[in-house]
């Protein structure tokens, strides 16, 4: 049976995505850590005064690290919920998601490096 579409199914799902939203920021440090890099990334983009281009790489870089940070979480979530014990493949689940996590990380790292590191090096 499909679902109807209707407007207020549509403001039900943004409702429920802006509580898991607000729940990230309340209940993981690592979301804090990372935010205060984003916030970071984006003084210095507007102190150095990158391009369009340079913009879109730094935003995709926190847009990665923040998606990725709230899927392992989620992750992580559901797996203490199916086994609370330890076990090898929840184990490997949750070492899988926090490797996604760092990849990202490292990628919004070396972003940051290529487009920053040059304009501090001009600066002196």
């Amino acid at each position: 049976m499909q679902k109807k579409l209707s407007f207020s199914s549509r403001l039900k799902s943004f409702t429920f995505a802006l509580a898991g939203i607000k729940d990230f920021w309340k209940s993981e440090p690592n979301a804090r850590l990372h935010l205060i890099a984003a916030i970071l990334a984006v003084i210095a983009s507007f102190a150095l005064h990158i391009s369009r281009t340079e913009w879109l790489f730094v935003l995709l870089a926190i847009t990665l690290v923040f998606a990725a940070e709230m899927f392992n979480t989620a992750l992580e979530t559901l797996c203490d919920k199916i086994s609370p014990e330890i076990h090898p493949l929840i184990k490997k689940t949750k070492d899988l998601a926090a490797g996604g996590v760092l990849v990202t990380a490292a990628f919004a790292f070396i972003t940051g490096m290529i487009i920053f590191l040059p304009k501090i090096i001009a600066l002196f």
